[in-house]
């Protein structure tokens, strides 16, 4: 029984690095890729041992303005983040504490507008945003990322929402707080392991969305999606320069999430037990 469960434990353990290494190994070879010459890149058999070189970080950053990209991202994801934040609270904290005879079928509809894909709407929003002068604008895209994940931080701030005894925010109104003092005061510093789990998740949609940036944006509202996508030319595909700058455009993320899983997994999990 004892050789039989230390198997199975063993099979599951290289189950786990198997999947592991699976899930790794295209983040590997971006890196990889990112140190290469163009010519060895697009080699047709595979590269491993090589001459490093930094030719394609510092043509990313220098000769393809990589800050100008980096902090249109920063400004699209961040604001539209707290622009979701700021609807998404009292919107969950309704639905949570006051609810209604519609407040099922009203999650239901603010869900239901993920389903609808985006090219299905690209050219009303074109026209709309061609009229009022937001086409090639980084705030452009912050209104189009908060409308695209404000359904997902209402859903996520809902189910945190639904876990805090209701008793507190009773004993609070007994005692003569106002709806705004029960959110600031109570709700938001006792649900906040939940609220910036919801807001790095939002960050990293808008960090990553590409349909967006590059259909409504050129040059000046650009995000790190186009300036990727840019390494693509009717010349062909740099694959190296490419790498490169993919690298540059996830590195940030990877580094915030690397500092804040922990805070990440608590909110995930919270409320989960009781």
């Amino acid at each position: 029984m004892n050789r039989l469960s230390l198997k199975q434990k063993i099979g599951i353990n290289i189950l786990a690095y198997l999947v592991c290494f699976l899930m790794f190994f295209p983040i590997f070879w971006l890196v990889l890729t990112s140190f290469k010459t163009n010519t060895l890149a697009s080699a047709l058999h595979p590269v491993f041992f090589f001459t490093p070189t930094l030719h394609s970080y510092i043509d990313a950053i220098v000769n393809n303005n990589y800050l100008h990209y980096i902090g249109n991202s920063l400004i699209s994801s961040v604001v539209s983040t707290l622009i979701c934040l700021l609807l998404g609270i009292p919107a969950a904290y309704s639905m949570v504490f006051h609810r209604t005879r519609r407040t099922d079928f009203t999650l239901l509809w603010i869900l239901s507008t993920k389903m609808l894909p985006a090219v299905g709407v690209l050219v009303p929003i074109y026209v709309v945003y061609n009229r009022l002068h937001l086409l090639d604008n980084v705030f452009g895209l912050v209104f189009i990322y908060a409308a695209m994940n404000l359904p997902i931080v209402i859903w996520l701030l809902y189910t945190y929402f639904k876990d805090l005894p209701k008793e507190i925010l009773e004993a609070a109104r007994t005692d003569g707080a106002s709806m705004l003092v029960e959110i600031v005061r109570i709700v938001i510093p006792l649900t906040m392991p939940g609220l910036l789990s919801t807001a790095l998740l939002a960050i990293v949609l808008a960090w990553n969305e590409a349909f967006w940036a590059i259909n409504l944006t050129n040059v000046h509202g650009a995000t790190l999606s186009v300036f990727v996508s840019g390494f693509k030319s009717s010349r062909g595909q740099f694959w190296a320069n490419m790498a490169a700058g993919s690298t540059l455009a996830v590195l940030p993320i990877l580094i915030a999430g690397w500092f804040t899983q922990r805070q990440l997994v608590r909110g995930l999990t919270f409320g989960a037990v009781k």
